[in-house]
């Protein structure tokens, strides 16, 4: 989320300039919602990588097989795209409330 309102707030002349030109406010939020849900999706593709590796080096070092279970990693990308879709609310909402002429004179 912090990331998210970040990149509201440096990214605030732009929106400016979308809405002056005609964007939606609607437009403006699904733009933020999507670049949150995947930059969470992201970061659950990288948590399924580490966690199949660590997974398949502890079983070689301990001498254990384990597997990579299936709805262990639908769970995680459903959890990563619920928390994108969560934490990129507010941030996202509040980027298409922004007025176009304070947008504008932002520095």
């Amino acid at each position: 989320m912090n990331i998210m309102l970040v990149s509201v707030a440096e990214r605030t002349r732009e929106i400016g300039i979308r809405l002056s030109i005609g964007a939606r406010s609607r437009d403006i939020m699904v733009q933020f919602l999507v670049e949150a849900v995947v930059l969470s999706l992201a970061g659950g593709v990288l948590g399924v990588l580490i966690g199949a590796a660590a997974t398949a080096g502890f079983g070689k070092v301990l001498g254990f097989g384990g597997g990579l279970s299936y709805d262990a990693v639908l769970v995680a990308f459903a959890t990563s795209a619920f928390v994108g879709v969560g934490f990129g609310f507010l941030p996202a909402r509040r980027a298409s409330q922004l007025d176009p002429i304070e947008a504008l004179r932002v520095e």
